[in-house]
């Protein structure tokens, strides 16, 4: 985390009014290099890798206490570095003190396992050890949630970290290195680079002293990142994105699975990749679902993301922006019927430069692109299903699978809907799905690998195999 070689910077800019609120360095690859390496001199060091797993965990368990006693100033940076509402951005706070908490407790249960001894003379076992340095790229959407999901569970392994946040969105990323120090984590642990350039990324997947990439960010992206990182076979885990459906039955409580789809899809301004922005509906209360959908929506407040009435904030960055500006386009030029908004959201004051749009939603068929397609903001997709099978059929062709949600009284339903789903997690008659604890990652172009969950410990760590014999007559196998 120190300053780079030389001393250039890049503006950052709060997307709710443009402003510039902080000048951030711009690494260079040097700088990136001096990070990796002095992630893998710490790592080799074994003040951490070697630290008894109850040790490591006061120290995750103090990164905890120090982000709750910071929410609140954590909480205005994020806010003002994204964009989302304040409202959003407090109920993020507390699932990160949770998920470092979580992982604290996980640091002494990365257990082996004792097997069957191949032959009576021998014990054999299992120990993880920690796999080495580690690359986590993080998008914009949920800078700090997301970064603890990734430095949580590789410190509690015992990894050392090279961080790289978004460019549009690093704020909240410096401040967790400062509190990694501050809490004992050891120089050369938790590493922060930071640039504006999408080159750096590229070069720490290639550097050839990083053993393992964890990456969020776009299918395409991702993509890349796994071709790269074959080339010195790195261990890589990939959360990508999504087209979520929400699956509602005409015999769902409509007033809650309405409510929980205006959430699914506007939260964080739609910027989220589980977000359900696919609705299916039974045609028998279509109508009537669709109506109270739209009447619903027209409440949820777009506006000053400091406003804690505030639901939805500004859009990130301008060119997701500018995305989500032509996939309304594609939408009305395919013939997609528009039943709200549509267009970018008129603010005054402060607010007016900045980047809002408003709340949207189609109704369109399965094969539009805007139901096939991740558009990544506040717009969702209506199509009408007549049974159970097509329901199935629609929600499943899909590139993605990442999450759904589906919406029934007859549990039995729900549960056989689930199981059909090709889908890494399903939320059945709830809006909630991500809790620490539980593993959360996609099927087909979602990604591979799990983040939140124990499993996850076993992605940060090595399984070493252990023969031990106790014999006590020596083996000779050549009998000389």
């Amino acid at each position: 985390m120190t300053a780079t070689q030389t001393g250039a910077t890049f503006e950052d800019r709060n997307p709710a009014t443009g402003e510039v609120i902080a000048q951030v360095h711009e690494s260079t690859q040097d700088d990136l290099d001096r990070a990796v390496r002095a992630a893998r001199t710490a790592f080799d060091g074994g003040k951490w890798s070697q630290m008894a797993a109850s040790r490591r965990a006061k120290v995750i368990n103090k990164m905890a206490s120090l982000i709750a006693e910071r929410a609140n100033d954590l909480m205005l940076m994020e806010v003002r570095d994204n964009g989302k509402a304040i409202s959003t951005a407090k109920g993020e706070m507390g699932a990160i003190v949770d998920c470092f908490e979580f992982y604290a407790g996980a640091a002494t249960k990365n257990y082996g396992e004792t097997m069957p001894p191949p032959l009576p003379t021998y014990l054999a076992n299992t120990v993880r050890e920690p796999v080495g340095v580690v690359g986590a790229i993080i998008p914009w959407n949920f800078p700090l949630l997301l970064a603890s999901w990734k430095v949580a569970p590789a410190l509690a392994a015992g990894c050392a970290v090279v961080l790289k946040p978004a460019p549009s969105t690093p704020l909240t990323a410096i401040e967790l290195g400062k509190i990694a120090l501050e809490a004992g984590v050891p120089e050369g642990v938790l590493n922060i680079v930071t640039g504006s350039g999408r080159e750096l990324g590229q070069w720490l997947v290639e550097h050839p002293l990083v053993d393992k990439i964890a990456f969020t960010g776009s299918t395409a992206t991702g993509k890349i990142v796994a071709k790269t990182a074959a080339d010195t076979l790195k261990r890589v885990t990939l959360e990508l994105g999504g087209k979520s459906p929400s699956i509602v039955f005409d015999d769902a409580n409509l007033e809650a699975a309405v409510a929980a789809a205006i959430y699914g899809i506007y939260y964080n301004a739609g910027q989220a990749c589980e977000a359900r922005s696919r609705v299916l509906v039974q045609r028998a209360i279509y109508d009537r679902f669709v109506a109270a959908f739209v009447e619903r929506a027209r409440n949820v407040r777009v506006g000053n993301p400091e406003d804690p009435q505030t639901h939805v904030g500004a859009i990130t960055m301008p060119e997701q922006f500018e995305k989500i500006a032509n996939y309304c386009e594609i939408g009305r030029s395919e013939g997609a019927r528009v039943l709200l908004g549509g267009e970018r959201a008129s603010l005054d004051g402060p607010n007016a430069q900045g980047m809002f749009w408003s709340l949207t939603a189609y109704e369109a068929t399965p094969q539009a692109r805007i139901a096939r397609e991740e558009i990544f903001g506040p717009v969702v997709t209506f199509v009408p299903f007549a049974d159970e099978a097509e329901a199935i059929a629609i929600a499943n062709a899909s590139e993605y699978g990442l999450s759904a949600s589906v919406w029934s009284e007859n549990i039995g339903r729900a549960n056989r809907v689930a199981r059909a789903i090709r889908t890494g997690t399903v939320a059945i008659n709830t809006p909630y799905a991500v809790f620490p604890g539980v593993p959360f990652g996609g099927y087909k172009q979602s990604g591979y690998g799990r983040e939140l969950g124990m499993e996850t410990m076993r992605l940060y760590s090595e399984t070493k195999s252990v023969l031990t014999f106790i014999g006590e007559k020596p083996m000779n196998p050549f009998g000389v």
